[in-house]
């Protein structure tokens, strides 16, 4: 830890150096910045070293990498007392009380150890937290087998006392049960065998795919063209292609590394096909005709037939509209001298459609940033959170140790009359050690205490935003404060639940309902009224100015029919995949057919872009929730919040119709709740059209 406090010091002096360069630019920028605002202006920890230290989250024990192996031991020795609790229950609302303290122990340490090692710099604490979240995961598998337990959860719904308990802790109990049963904990003890060899199979096959998908393609120098081997990095006598450079002015480069970077590989097709296999048996074992059956149960789509009527609706009133943004690309193709393709193809869309904005808007997102200081990004949050719920986003003082790099800044979040509701800890400058993705964590959930009080959550927000320079903060393009409103949508609906039961608190529900708040956040961020309060550039203090805010905002969903179709394919892919089987044709020929009826952008021959796409191991089924809680936001944003993005009653609305409730409710009754009505696939996929029509003129 004296390095971590060592190099604390030096980024303290880094600090006082970029204060005074910016200062002597713009004295007057520099002092109307908010506390707040200056925390991530000028991010460095905000320790008191006065005081004594402590480890990480401010856990004792985690003061030195040995501590997980206490903390892991702690949490194991609690378990097993509280599953002897468990056994000896007879009150239902007691053993889910008991079964939901034990998952809180349970996930407290594994959370915060998976956390630790996607994130922290130190190689000791990664390789500490990666043994403790094995334990807990091993010890978690006990339990899944554990058939005294499964047998005392399903009495809950044998007896008298069911009919008693209210809705939130039935809800619980049903989940409890739900979980140990897509164990096969109920299976005989020949399939439960079977079941758990196939379960550990799968993983493994999983991991294999995804790591797989993330490597890049070695072709042999010999068989590249120079343009392919100047561009790329060299490993002995191959050249490995590790992107498309799908935003290179050079066509002839995008097509080459496209058509390498997605050559079929024989490994990757044999560990998708013994994937998709493999789940497709697990999911017969425990009684579901499909994986995606399986994945779906307690989502709001409920079942792969409404997701398919989801997605095929959607498709079909996207086709004139992506027909039309086809053309617009097609013909600025043809007028560009260099080109010697006339159509589109999958390389060309994201160049092109980059170009065409730049025209239509003159700008690109890049000449924005001067105006999104990270600092003042974080302010627009906090005028936000203010206007709608009442709450504040406060700098705290960490205590020595608590943090894992010096610019982590800790946030309380604080009520104006409640009080302090939970901290977020927000990582989110660019390093190599911690996780290339934009994510929320978990590290305590919320939860009511025995004595009435409340367990206050805790989560980590990373993002990978670019660091200072001595001239200027971090300066964020538009998508990266995009990232950083959806993260924290993320954030706020764990700080404002406020359920009975951790095992249900915040993002710990559906997928598909997970995501709606934070996609609502996104569309605050492309509010003319919302960028107005806080885009201002970091040396003037001036506004962005209208016109370029008009703009902006307008140019969100430019030839978004397209980008949604790309969505919807994506979406058909897996919900094919883990469909019925087996396959009626090989995974290609299976998404090569998806692409020619669900696309306007041609299939490239001897491509088999389905063997980079590694969501189908982490979604498994699941994908479809982009567009569809993409929908269910885009129907609250409309009808709530889209005349007045800053209404009181309405945020207050939202927070005690939606947020306060977690996974404890059923999430399409918290919808309907929320809009006053229930939410039809057509209503979702009009939803969607709406979202399209409302900035951009080009579909009305």
């Amino acid at each position: 830890m004296k390095l971590l406090q060592a190099c604390g010091g030096l980024r303290s002096q880094f600090s006082r150096i970029q204060r005074f360069f910016i200062t002597r630019q713009s004295q007057k920028a520099v002092n109307t910045w908010s506390p707040l605002a200056t925390a991530f202006n000028y991010p460095q920890a905000r320790q008191d070293y006065s005081l004594k230290a402590t480890g990480l989250f401010g856990l004792s024990e985690l003061n030195t990498s040995s501590g997980f192996h206490k903390m892991k031991r702690q949490a194991l020795i609690e378990g097993e007392k509280l599953v002897e609790k468990a056994l000896k229950f007879e009150s239902n609302l007691k053993l889910v009380g008991v079964f939901d303290e034990l998952s809180d122990v349970l996930c407290r340490a594994a959370d915060l150890a998976e956390f630790v090692r996607m994130s922290h710099p130190d190689k000791k604490f990664r390789k500490a937290a990666e043994e403790t979240s094995l334990g807990i995961s091993a010890f978690v598998e006990t339990l899944n087998t554990n058939r005294e337990l499964y047998r005392s959860m399903k009495s809950v719904f044998t007896n008298q006392q069911s009919k008693t308990m209210d809705e939130e802790t039935l809800q619980v109990a049903e989940l409890f049960l739900f979980d140990f049963e897509l164990s096969g904990i109920h299976l005989d003890e020949e399939k439960r065998k079977k079941f758990v060899e196939l379960q550990e199979k799968v993983l493994i096959l999983g991991a294999y795919f995804s790591n797989g998908a993330s490597m890049p393609v070695l072709v042999p120098k010999r068989e590249c063209p120079d343009k392919i081997t100047s561009s790329f990095p060299t490993s002995g006598n191959n050249v490995s292609i590790d992107t498309m450079y799908l935003e290179s002015s050079n066509e002839e480069l995008r097509a080459l590394a496209f058509r390498a970077h997605l050559q079929p590989i024989e490994s990757q097709t044999q560990y998708l096909d013994l994937l998709l296999s493999g789940r497709n048996e697990l999911a017969n074992l425990v009684d579901f005709p499909t994986y995606a059956s399986r994945a779906l149960k307690g989502t709001m789509a409920r079942t792969p037939e409404n997701v398919l009527d989801f997605l095929k609706l959607t498709a079909k009133m996207l086709e004139k509209p992506a027909k039309n943004e086809l053309e617009i690309l097609t013909n600025m193709k043809q007028l560009d001298s260099q080109s010697k393709e006339s159509r589109i193809m999958p390389w060309d869309l994201q160049y092109y459609i980059g170009m065409a904005k730049s025209r239509s808007l003159n700008f690109n997102s890049y000449s924005l940033s001067a105006y999104f200081p990270l600092g003042s990004c974080m302010e627009g949050l906090n005028v936000l959170f203010q206007n709608l719920y009442g709450i504040s986003l406060v700098p705290e003082d960490a205590l020595p140790g608590e943090l894992w790099s010096p610019e982590v800044q800790k946030i309380g979040v604080v009520h104006e009359t409640e009080g302090l509701l939970g901290y977020i800890y927000c990582d989110f400058l660019v390093r190599p050690e911690k996780i290339q993705q934009d994510s929320h964590f978990t590290i305590r959930g919320g939860r009511t205490l025995p004595d009435g009080s409340y367990q206050s959550p805790i989560v980590a927000v990373i993002c990978n935003f670019p660091p200072p320079s001595l001239s200027a903060p971090s300066l964020l393009t538009h998508g990266m404060v995009e990232n950083l409103f959806h993260e924290m949508g993320h954030a706020m609906h764990s700080m404002l639940a406020r359920t009975r039961y951790q095992h249900v608190t915040g993002t710990r529900c559906a997928t598909d309902f997970a995501e709606v708040p934070s996609v609502l956040m996104e569309n605050f961020v492309w509010d003319p009224r919302v960028l107005s309060k806080f885009a201002k550039h970091y040396r003037t203090g001036h506004s962005l100015p209208d016109e370029t805010i008009i703009k902006l905002s307008q140019s969100r969903n430019m030839f978004g029919a397209l980008e949604m179709q790309r969505q919807v394919l994506y979406s058909m892919v897996d919900q094919v995949y883990h469909g019925k089987h087996p396959l009626a044709q090989s995974t290609t020929d299976t998404m090569t057919s998806l692409q020619k009826q669900y696309t306007a952008i041609p299939y490239v021959e001897g491509t088999a872009w389905e063997q980079r796409f590694s969501h189908l191991n982490g979604y498994g089924a699941r994908y479809y929730s982009y567009l569809w809680s993409r929908a269910v936001a885009s129907k609250v944003w409309h009808q709530c919040f889209a005349a007045d993005p800053f209404n009181r009653e309405m945020g207050e609305r939202y927070r005690n119709t939606m947020l306060a409730h977690g996974g404890s409710k059923d999430p399409n009754s918290l919808v309907a709740n929320m809009l006053g009505h229930e939410l039809t696939i057509n209503d979702m996929v009009q939803s969607l059209w709406d979202d399209l029509v409302a900035s951009n003129h080009f579909y009305q």
